[in-house]
């Protein structure tokens, strides 16, 4: 991180080959224009304050905001894009429309790539954070108009329904893994602070897309303002914990650095009815990295950290109001960006990374489920490439993720991508590929994709007043800029 400069002592008249030289033209000037010795003397100073601080060196974040924010809103996509994006998106949605039960609204936590049933162990496993993905993926659906609207509605009230009335919960927090027939702990499985978040995420975008609807509301209502946020802290007066376990109380791990929980913190801090201390934004570390000539905040190797909270949270130009002005949206361009070149820095190990077939993150393996990525390198990296990846950095880098995800497309074709879109991962190397997909992984994908192409997620979920309020209430303040408008690729 660098360190803030020091003010230079500006005066008229002195240190003539330094800042301080402006003021003796701008002295000048407004004696000239009549005002008094001091007047004049008074307003130079102030205004060659402005520009001695424009000269001065910006945190490395911020130096690299300007020309990104310039290229994203020179992009436009092709008619080639959007119509791969339409198809990629059509897949994933097919994934929760088929993967979720009918009458509770739990979605499975993963499923064989081409829909056939999974093994016992498995095909009755359902994911909160996945459930979250696919009450969002309603929303998208009837928008696109793949599914009539009154449908979408019909399935968005069963899966409130169920969470509001039927499933059990601890304190309004849910278990990581449930069976999807009626909602029963699965796996031994925690009361999950982070996956929650990811399921309320669904559930207040559905609340800002059905916000017409006073059953949908009133469900989603009751489901966040359950949600007991000072009992998850564990008497610490900040940091939440990860979980919860009916045998043995309180994970000890808590959400102390930088990580996939951004989403977390705004829910607890803007709750209507359980709050926690705005205080608990500032209380975590922030680590920083610099890889690639990119300088960011970065805490654990998987690529996904820098991508969940973004599916929801608009956090497009706004950035902390203290120094060094984090702004969250372009320090998840930058890890996407330093984490290409990662890759590719790994090429020499395994040539089948290259400029446009990359991507690390928390996958499936040949050897199992790895929380894999980078930088810095993780010993198990074995040459997996994990297309969501790139899919869930669409909304970030769509000039480096989306020619990525089209390349994996036409180089590999059906022996990756197939019925709801690319397979969980692959090797390129020795031909390994992933028999799964996995509900999370292909929900982010599809978010990422309409965030790139509409933002519609982002608005759906930012009219919940709680999320902007929270956002209020830390410190990330609007940057005024002319033009807001998404990234996109320039005809061809």
């Amino acid at each position: 991180m660098r360190v803030r400069p020091t003010r230079a002592k500006v005066w008229a008249g002195k240190n003539p080959r330094g800042r301080g030289a402006v003021l003796c033209p701008l002295f000048a000037a407004t004696r000239q224009a009549g005002l008094s010795f001091v007047t004049a003397r008074l307003l130079s100073l102030l205004l060659s304050l402005g520009l001695i601080f424009s000269n001065f060196p910006l945190p490395t974040s911020a130096q690299q905001t300007a020309p990104v924010q310039q290229q994203r809103r020179s992009l436009r996509l092709s008619t080639e894009e959007q119509a791969f994006l339409e198809d990629l998106s059509r897949r994933a949605f097919r994934y929760f429309e088929e993967q979720t039960d009918s009458r509770t609204g739990l979605t499975l936590d993963r499923a064989r790539a081409d829909g056939l049933l999974h093994d016992e162990n498995h095909r009755h496993t359902a994911s909160i954070a996945a459930t979250g993905f696919g009450l969002t993926a309603l929303c998208i659906a009837a928008e696109r108009g793949w599914l009539k609207r009154e449908d979408a509605r019909a399935r968005v009230r069963v899966s409130l329904r169920f969470f509001a009335e039927q499933s059990p919960h601890e304190h309004g927090w849910f278990y990581h893994w449930m069976d999807w027939r009626d909602g029963s702990r699965r796996w031994r499985s925690e009361v999950s602070s982070i996956d929650t978040a990811l399921l309320l995420g669904g559930v207040l975008t559905a609340r800002g897309y059905f916000s017409d609807d006073r059953e949908i509301v009133r469900l989603a209502t009751l489901i966040y303002e359950r949600v007991d946020f000072p009992w998850m802290l564990n008497k610490h007066p900040t940091l939440l914990s990860h979980g919860w376990y009916p045998e043995r109380g309180f994970i000890k791990n808590r959400w102390d650095t930088y990580s996939e929980q951004l989403s977390l913190l705004l829910l607890a801090i803007g709750s209507p009815t359980h709050p926690i201390s705005p205080g608990a934004w500032r209380a975590w570390e922030r680590r920083r990295i610099t890889y690639a000539g990119f300088n960011y905040m970065h805490a654990h190797p998987p690529l996904f950290i820098h991508q969940y909270s973004h599916a929801w949270v608009d956090f497009r130009e706004r950035r902390e109001n203290w120094y060094p002005y984090m702004d969250y949206f372009e320090n998840s361009v930058a890890a996407t960006r330093a984490h290409r070149q990662f890759c590719l820095d790994l090429a020499d190990e395994f040539p089948g990374y290259t400029s446009n077939v990359w991507g690390i993150s928390a996958s499936d393996s040949p050897r199992g489920y790895v929380v894999w990525g980078g930088p810095p390198r993780d010993a198990a990296i074995d040459g997996t490439v994990v297309p969501y990846a790139a899919g869930g950095s669409l909304m970030f880098t769509p000039d480096i993720a989306l020619p990525a995800l089209q390349t994996m497309r036409e180089r590999y074709g059906p022996k990756i991508y197939g019925r709801y879109g690319f397979a969980d991962a692959f090797n390129p190397n020795n031909g390994w590929v992933n028999p799964d997909v996995i509900g999370i992984d292909i929900g982010i994908t599809l978010l990422s994709a309409e965030n790139l192409r509409t933002g519609n997620v982002w608005r759906w979920f930012m009219r919940n007043e709680e999320i902007p309020r929270a956002m209020r209430l830390v410190g990330l303040l609007p940057v005024r800029q002319e033009n807001r408008q998404q990234p996109r690729r320039k005809a061809a």
